[in-house]
């Protein structure tokens, strides 16, 4: 059984921040206070149009996703901005309900304007979304001019609901949330020490308990990231000193991460003993400081690497809990807030620009789906439209938006078989249907950001309760929601293949040229003669750009696709997270001492390697190789960091394209050359 201390790990282990707990609460909570309001008006002041029921739930859902703004004043911008122009194409809906064929057209033109309103950053994303939803609910519901008056009170009632939700119940809060995402450093650390310790006691570390601690290790890295952007920085994004506060909480987070990875890594070459594992779990300074002289007896083997390893995660560990100890007595009180000084970035109206691009694609994904919905359907086609629009949210390729297309149709049929069995089964009850739908709002916005597929599952399985509460739950209306979406999805995947493609192949070799860039500056700063935050700085976003290089990479191992040899692509992306550790154990090493002719070669080596892996771009995930461990020495705590650094990211990237002849010794080599000199 969990206690209540030991569930909070776990869940801010998986849900870093609460952040997605938050996000599905507050949509939750504006659903049922608006829905509320309008029943309540409903009742007891003026009978209300079902559309303003619609509006009010659908515009709740988009002010909690949606609206992306810092700042509750912003926020309440967006909102009544989105709130206007739900208002504005309702209204041009109604008058336009007489003449069906040129209403389908005006709403081609909204869809056209709602996606290329994203050219505006978040704010344009949010209105555009509010207009989309809205004039979809419009068409739907067709309510008469006469009625606007009172459909109105929906999306009002909805937009005031949703900020009192996010401004007054559910606040932001960064430093709230800064603490929240180093207790979920800290609980995903311990996820990693607690299978080191189940590893310690068996005989072997097999391929699958590799796998495994590499899953934990990005999940580190992930939480990381998010902890990284609540800490305030100045406007130039580098501390000036390790006196600041900030500073130093930055420089403890470094370590943590940097600690764990050390650990994974030296485990893989010798397991650590289960005691020392146990010690640093519970902080035992006695039996820490045993092993510490134990690895000093032992320096030179590479069981005494790894006893190094874990007792710096340890020390790194226990600074990370007094720094969350600091925050949970003071809420980070020595910090403060940095405003947002970022000037608004130039908007481009070319075809150049990806957003417009895709707003084409929406447009006539949309067309298409429409056409071929309104075949199937002229009272229901909108559920094609709505499934084209969708599946282009958020994608970077044309794999991506068919991967999305799949989730989106796989959730719809799950979740309508499982809801058409929940509807029958609590068919006229609706005090059991009500909070069974309310649970699955929330875990559909809960699995939002984790799982496309799941959200539509829960939302399908909403629909089906609200068809049997409605009394218009059939099966053949099921079988044509379904169909409707399976068009929208085909729409929308044949779109993004035919009008201007992004392949996965080009949008990883996008997120490939950022990585290489980034190390390039890296090594170039190093060679420059900095040093501290300025590498740290560097290093930090090394590791943002390999997170962008695994999700570029990830339709590559998708079953439907071309490229079908899944492991070949983890291992690519295996060496590239090899990099991405060797730049932190360099940005960690590296002192600025005086000029060194031999790190000055090993640079220019390394930039030379970068140079030609660049050229061939995404080439690399195609490439054959034996499979092969690191071997020797790692040496994360020493001297020789900084050397040894650049050996092993030059030995990583002659991985990328080995010589049939040269691989079995490259890493060897590598190794055996920082050795010398």
């Amino acid at each position: 059984m969990f206690s209540g201390f030991q569930f909070r790990d776990w869940l801010l282990a998986n849900d870093p921040a609460l952040s997605r707990l938050r996000m599905a609460s507050r949509v939750t909570l504006t659903i049922i206070f608006s829905f509320l309001i309008l029943l309540a008006i409903h009742m007891f002041i003026l009978p209300l149009p079902t559309a303003a029921f619609g509006l009010g739930i659908v515009l709740s859902i988009e002010g909690g996703v949606a609206v992306r703004d810092k700042g509750n004043t912003r926020q309440l911008v967006t909102r009544l901005f989105g709130c206007v122009a739900s208002l504005g194409v309702v209204a041009i809906a109604a008058g336009l309900e007489d003449r069906r064929l040129f209403s389908d057209l005006v709403f081609l033109v909204v869809i056209a304007l709602a996606s290329a309103g994203r050219v505006f950053g978040p704010r344009g994303f949010a209105i555009g979304m509010f207009a989309f939803t809205s004039y979809f609910m419009g068409a739907y519901f067709r309510p008469p001019l006469a009625e606007l008056p009172d459909v109105a009170i929906g999306p009002v009632v909805s937009v005031l609901v949703g900020h009192l939700v996010r401004a007054v119940l559910l606040p932001d809060d960064w430093r709230r949330d800064l603490l929240r995402s180093l207790e979920s450093v800290r609980g995903r650390i311990n996820q990693i020490l607690f299978k080191l310790a189940a590893l310690a006691v068996g005989a072997e570390i097999g391929e699958a308990d590799r796998q495994e601690l590499r899953q934990l290790e990005d999940r580190l890295k992930e939480v990381v990231l998010m902890a990284e952007t609540f800490i305030p920085r100045p406007s130039g994004g580098v501390f000036d000193a390790t006196a600041d506060p900030a500073a130093e909480l930055a420089i403890r987070l470094f370590d943590a991460h940097l600690a764990a990875e050390s650990a994974i890594v030296l485990s893989f070459q010798s397991p650590p003993p289960f005691a020392l594992i146990h010690a640093v779990i519970e902080a035992d300074s006695t039996e820490l400081a045993r092993f510490a002289e134990m690895a000093e007896a032992i320096k030179d083997q590479p069981q005494g690497e790894t006893v190094r390893a874990l007792l710096w995660l340890g020390e790194a560990r226990q600074q990370l809990t007094q720094a969350i100890g600091e925050g949970q007595t003071s809420g980070f009180s020595g910090i403060d807030a940095v405003k947002d000084t970022v000037l608004p970035e130039k908007i481009d109206f070319s075809f150049a620009n990806p957003l417009l691009r895709s707003a084409l694609q929406i447009t006539l994904a949309s067309a298409l789906a429409m056409a071929f919905g309104l075949a199937l359907s002229r009272e229901r086609w909108f559920w094609a439209v709505l499934a084209a629009f969708l599946v282009f949210t958020n994608t970077n390729s044309r794999g991506d938006t068919a991967m999305k297309a799949l989730s989106r149709s796989l959730g719809t049929v799950f979740g309508i078989a499982i809801g058409l069995v929940l509807a029958t089964l609590i068919s006229g009850e609706p005090d059991i249907a009500i909070p069974i739908a309310a649970v699955c709002i929330f875990l559909a916005f809960y699995f939002l950001q984790v799982s496309y597929a799941t959200m539509t599952f829960f939302i399908s399985i909403v629909l089906c309760l609200v068809y049997g509460m409605t009394g218009v739950l059939t099966l053949d209306l099921l079988k044509l929601r379904i169909g409707e979406t399976m068009i929208g999805a085909a729409a929308g995947t044949a779109v993004a293949f035919i009008v201007f493609p992004t392949r996965t192949r080009g949008a990883l070799d996008a997120a490939l040229a950022r990585w290489f860039q980034a190390l390039r500056e890296l090594l170039g700063a190093i060679g420059e003669g900095k040093s501290g935050f300025d590498l740290i700085r560097l290093s930090q976003k090394i590791d943002g750009c390999y997170r962008d290089v695994t999700v570029a990479a990830r339709p590559l191992g998708s079953s439907w696709s071309v490229v079908t040899r899944p492991g070949q692509i983890r291992q690519t992306l295996a060496i590239f997270l090899s990099c991405t550790y060797w730049a932190r154990i360099l940005a960690k090493s590296y002192d600025a001492p005086a000029a060194d002719d031999n790190l000055k070669t090993l640079i220019a080596a390394d930039l030379a390697l970068i140079d030609n892996a660049a050229r061939r771009g995404s080439s690399c995930f195609l490439i054959k190789r034996k499979a092969s461990r690191t071997t020797g020495r790692h040496l994360p705590l020493s001297r020789e960091g900084a050397k040894l650094g650049l050996e092993m990211i030059g030995s990583a990237l002659e991985r990328l394209y080995p010589p049939a002849d040269v691989l079995p010794f490259a890493a060897g080599e590598a190794i055996a050359r920082s050795k010398q000199g």
